[in-house]
């Protein structure tokens, strides 16, 4: 960080100047970065500032609120999981996919989503509401849907598992465990969801 020295005090952050989208992109991550370390209630917009090396008023003129802030910064960082490959059966191709998923919820923009949706008051969640589901509800459901039409084409799923609550069952069982479960969810718990619930669920 670079310093300058005033001439009644110790040395502060001198604020950097950049302009455009390196800016933007600097205070978008740096709001990432606060809701990693203080989490959603701890964020503020001067720490985001400071955080960017900007001032605060180059924060507000780009975004009015700490809402409007954390949801576009949310939208940049949440990973996509990705098409998964045919790998020959049912029960691989959905371990696939429950990894994919898995590693999405521990990235970066996976951790700064659940700090939301763990912390936000039911003022600030009704804003990220559109933003999940477009982000992270209906992709894995498609996913997961893709996999079970994939898995009746062989004669592995009956033909009437298509309903959105399939989809919804490893997302689920994923979030119950990673809020209450006290750890990581590792590749053993994705085995027993997939082997215990997903393959008796949906066999013929």
């Amino acid at each position: 960080m670079v310093m300058r020295q005033e001439a009644d005090g110790p040395a502060k952050p001198a604020v950097l100047r950049r302009r455009g989208s390196v800016l933007e992109r600097a205070i978008l991550d740096a709001a990432l970065e606060q809701l990693s370390t203080v989490g959603w209630a701890g964020l503020t917009m001067e720490g985001v500032a400071a955080g960017a090396q900007t001032g605060k008023a180059a924060v507000y003129r780009r975004w009015p609120s700490k809402q409007t802030l954390v949801a576009d910064a949310l939208n940049l960082s949440i990973p996509e999981v990705g098409e998964v490959p045919d790998l020959g059966s049912l029960r691989e191709d959905l371990l696939s996919l429950a990894v994919r998923m898995r590693d999405a919820m521990y990235s970066p923009g996976g951790l700064a989503l659940r700090s939301v949706l763990d912390e936000c008051d039911n003022d600030a969640a009704h804003l990220f509401h559109e933003l999940i589901l477009r982000r992270v509800v209906e992709p894995a459901q498609q996913l997961i849907k893709a996999v079970v039409r994939r898995g009746i084409e062989r004669g592995e799923v009956r033909a009437d598992a298509t309903a959105d609550i399939v989809a919804d069952v490893v997302p689920a069982l994923m979030m119950y465990r990673a809020k209450l479960g006290g750890r990581e969810i590792d590749k053993a718990d994705l085995i027993e969801a997939v082997d215990q619930v997903m393959v008796p669920l949906l066999r013929p």
